[in-house]
C-alpha cells in the first residue's frame, strides 16, 4: 500500500474500535515490512508478531529442510549428485545469511538474502542437472552467485566474497564423501538418504557455529561480541534519564557540557591560509607539485569549513546554556552528544568519515590539522599520512596526475604498484627524502590479519588482536600494470565500518583502493580466497 494511504488506514483502524456492529470473531491481519510511514497508533493498538530469519547455521539449515518437500528431494534422475548439491546449496544459503552477524568483516553492508533466493537456486540447480549429461559448474556458479544471490549485492568486493563462498559449495569435490566444509571436519554433506535422515543429521550439528565454518579467524567472534555489547550500551545510554540538578554538590549536566564545549573551543587552531605556505622550491603550490597543490588547497577548504562549524556551534551551545539564545532542536541533540561522548551530527555533516568517540575524535582532528599545517608551511613531507585526508582518493589521483605529466603517459593507463617497506610509521623520520616516483604512505592498519616483518607477507592475526599497524608502503604509479593473481587485493577503507554511500564509480565512498599484498608461499593462506573469506582489509583509521 502507498505511504500516502497510511493516514486512511489509521482512520479505519480507529473507527473499528468504536464500531459496535462488528462480529465477535472479526480480526484484521496486516503484514508489512519495517517502514517509517506505518501509523504508530495501529502498532500500539494491535498485537505485533515478527518473522525473523533463524539464528545460527543449524537453525537456518533446519528451516530450509523443514520447508523442503519430499517429492522435490526425490524427484531427480541423478539422485546422488542432486541430493549432495541440494545440501550444499542450503548450506551456502545459511552461511551467507549468518555471516551478517560479524558486521563489516562479514559483509560491508547488510543484504536481505531470503528463502526465495534459495528456492530459485534449487530450481535452477535441478534444471541444469536434468538437462545436461554432466554438471555445468560454470553455469551453476554464474546463475546462483551472480544472479540469484548476486543480484542483491551492490558492492563489488562483497560480490567477490560471495563468489569465493559459493566456490566452496559448488565444486566437483562436493560430490565426494570425504569432502568437508570446515577444517575441523564437523560440517560435511551426509550420505544420501530420505528427507528425515537429513533433518536428523542437521539436528546433531553444533548449536553455535565456529568462525571456521565461515572461513574466518577465531577473532571474528570477538568482533561480533564487541558489536553486540556496543549496541546494548548505546540502547542503555539512549534511554538513560537526564538529571539537570546536581546531587551531593556535584556538577550538573549543564556544567559538564559547558566544560566540554569550553575545553574544545579553547584548543581550536586558527584557519589554514595560503599566505602561510612555504616559499620557493618548498612551496606545496609550485609547478612541480601542481596536482598535489590543488589537493592541498581543497583539503584546506574542507578543514576550514569544519573549523568554522565547530567554532559557531560550540559558541551557540554555550550561549544557549547561559540562557542568552533559544536552545534549538539541533543544539539539544548536540548537547546530548557531548554528554554521551559522541560526535554531534552538526559536525559529522561537514567532517571526514570517522567512528571515533568524541574525545578521540578531537585528538584526531588536531593531529589531522597539524599534518596539513606542516605540509603547508614546511613543504611536501617525505611520507604522507593518508588517514589525515578528507578525501584520500583525490590525493592518490593527484599522485597519478603528477606522474602522468612527468612521463607524458595518459593517466587512464596508470595504476598503483605497492611495496611494503621495512620501516614502521614511527620510523618515518629515517626517510630523508621522498621517492623518485610515487609516494610513501604511512599510518595504515590491517583489520583481521597482520603483516609478518620476517616473512614479508600477510599472515593470520594473533589471538585477540583485531587490528595491527602496517609498515610504510611505497605507492608507485606503473604503466599498464596488472596486479599479480598470486597476491591478495586488499581493500583499503577509511573506517572500520567499511560501508558508505554508493558513488558514481560503483564503489562505496568509504572505499579508497585495493593494495596488492604478498601472500605466504604455501599452505591454504597462499590462496587469495583464504583472505577474502576472512574479510581482511586495510583501514585508514580505527574506531577508538
Amino acid at each position: 500500500l502507498a505511504s500516502s494511504w497510511m493516514n486512511s488506514l489509521e482512520k479505519i483502524v480507529e473507527d473499528l474500535q468504536t464500531n459496535t456492529t462488528l462480529h465477535d470473531e472479526f480480526r484484521l491481519w496486516l503484514t508489512s515490512m519495517p517502514a517509517a510511514s506505518f501509523p504508530v497508533p495501529v502498532l500500539q493498538n494491535g498485537i505485533k508478531v515478527t518473522n525473523e530469519p533463524p539464528r545460527g547455521v543449524r537453525a537456518n539449515l533446519l528451516q530450509s529442510y523443514t520447508e523442503l518437500d519430499e517429492t522435490f528431494l526425490e524427484g531427480c534422475s541423478k539422485p546422488h549428485a542432486w541430493k549432495k548439491l541440494v545440501f550444499a546449496c542450503a548450506f551456502f544459503h545459511a552461511i551467507v545469511q549468518e555471516r551478517r552477524k560479524f558486521g563489516p568483516i562479514g559483509w560491508s553492508k547488510v543484504y536481505d538474502f531470503n528463502q526465495s533466493d534459495l528456492e530459485c537456486s534449487m530450481l535452477t540447480l535441478k534444471m541444469f542437472i536434468e538437462q545436461d549429461s554432466g554438471i555445468p559448474w560454470p553455469a551453476l556458479l554464474y546463475v546462483t552467485g551472480e544472479i540469484n544471490y548476486g543480484g542483491r549485492v551492490t558492492d563489488d568486493l562483497d560480490r567477490r566474497c560471495l563468489m569465493s563462498i559459493l566456490n566452496k559449495y559448488y565444486t566437483p569435490s562436493v560430490l565426494e564423501d570425504d569432502y568437508h566444509f570446515s577444517s575441523s571436519g564437523t560440517y560435511f554433506v551426509p550420505p544420501a538418504g530420505d528427507l528425515q535422515s537429513y533433518i536428523e543429521f542437521i539436528k546433531a550439528l553444533p548449536a553455535e557455529a565456529a568462525p571456521e565454518v565461515f572461513g574466518m579467524h577465531q577473532n571474528a567472534n570477538i568482533t561480533f561480541q564487541l558489536q553486540q555489547t556496543a549496541k546494548i550500551l548505546d540502547t542503555i545510554v539512549s534511554i538513560q534519564p537526564r538529571v539537570a540538578t546536581a546531587e551531593d554538590g556535584g556538577p550538573t549536566s549543564d556544567d559538564i557540557v559547558n566544560g566540554i564545549a569550553e575545553g574544545i573551543l579553547k584548543d581550536l587552531p586558527e584557519p589554514l591560509k595560503r599566505s602561510q605556505a612555504a616559499a620557493g622550491e618548498d612551496s606545496p603550490f609550485s609547478m612541480q607539485a601542481a596536482a598535489l597543490g590543488v589537493v592541498l588547497g581543497q583539503e584546506m577548504d574542507r578543514f576550514n569549513r569544519l573549523l568554522k562549524q565547530l567554532t559557531k556551534s560550540l559558541r551557540e551551545l554555550m550561549r544557549a546554556l547561559q540562557g542568552l539564545v533559544v536552545m534549538s532542536s539541533s543544539l539539544e541533540v548536540m548537547y546530548t552528544c557531548l554528554l554521551n561522548n559522541q560526535v554531534p551530527g552538526l559536525w559529522q555533516g561537514v567532517a571526514y568519515l570517522s567512528q571515533k568517540p568524541l574525545a578521540s575524535w578531537v585528538v584526531d582532528f588536531h593531529k589531522r590539522w597539524a599534518f596539513m599545517s606542516k605540509w603547508l608551511t614546511k613543504g611536501a613531507p617525505t611520507s604522507y599520512w593518508l588517514p589525515g585526508f578528507f578525501f584520500p582518493q583525490g590525493f592518490l589521483t593527484g599522485v597519478l596526475q603528477n606522474h602522468a605529466r612527468k612521463y607524458l603517459i595518459p593517466i587512464d593507463k596508470l595504476a598503483f604498484g605497492f611495496e611494503v617497506m621495512d620501516l614502521e610509521t614511527n620510523e618515518k623520520d629515517k626517510l630523508y627524502r621522498g621517492p623518485q616516483d610515487g609516494v610513501y604512505i604511512d599510518g595504515l592498519f590491517m583489520d583481521g590479519a597482520r603483516w609478518d616483518r620476517e616473512m614479508l607477507c600477510v599472515v593470520e592475526a594473533a589471538p585477540r588482536e583485531i587490528s595491527s599497524p602496517l609498515p610504510i608502503i611505497h605507492f608507485t604509479p606503473r604503466d599498464d600494470y596488472t596486479p599479480p593473481e598470486t597476491e591478495y587485493q586488499c581493500p583499503l577503507y577509511k573506517t572500520a565500518q567499511r560501508h558508505g554511500v554508493l558513488s558514481t564509480t560503483g564503489q562505496s565512498t568509504n572505499y579508497v583502493l585495493s593494495i596488492s599484498i604478498p601472500l605466504p608461499p604455501d599452505g591454504p593462506a597462499a590462496c587469495p580466497n583464504f583472505w577474502v573469506l576472512q574479510g581482511v582489509a586495510a583501514l585508514c583509521a580505527l574506531s577508538d
